[in-house]
């Protein structure tokens, strides 16, 4: 595998990984159905990042960017859902 390949395969796995805490923090919420410790304002402003890299990686047709940062947003979704829902 070319180097640039091998290293934009790794990144994708890396920022993927990376956002699970999204879900992490997302199943805790809904498991316990609670989200008094969780603020609202810090996940928004996430959300708001993620979905700007999302935008970036597909303006530079970004592989990498695309997925990890789906994959975020998704999750950065689920948590203030259940911010909002608990």
């Amino acid at each position: 595998m070319h180097k640039q390949a091998w290293f934009a395969a790794s990144m994708t796995i890396v920022g993927t990984l990376g956002n699970l805490m999204y879900y992490f923090q997302g199943y805790e919420i809904f498991h316990t159905h609670s989200a008094g410790a969780v603020s609202l304002i810090a996940f928004s402003i996430s959300f708001v990042g993620l979905s700007s890299w999302l935008a970036y990686g597909i303006y530079l047709k970004n592989t990498p960017l695309i997925v990890a940062n789906t994959f975020g947003v998704i999750g950065a979704i689920f948590v203030i859902s259940g911010i909002l829902l608990y």
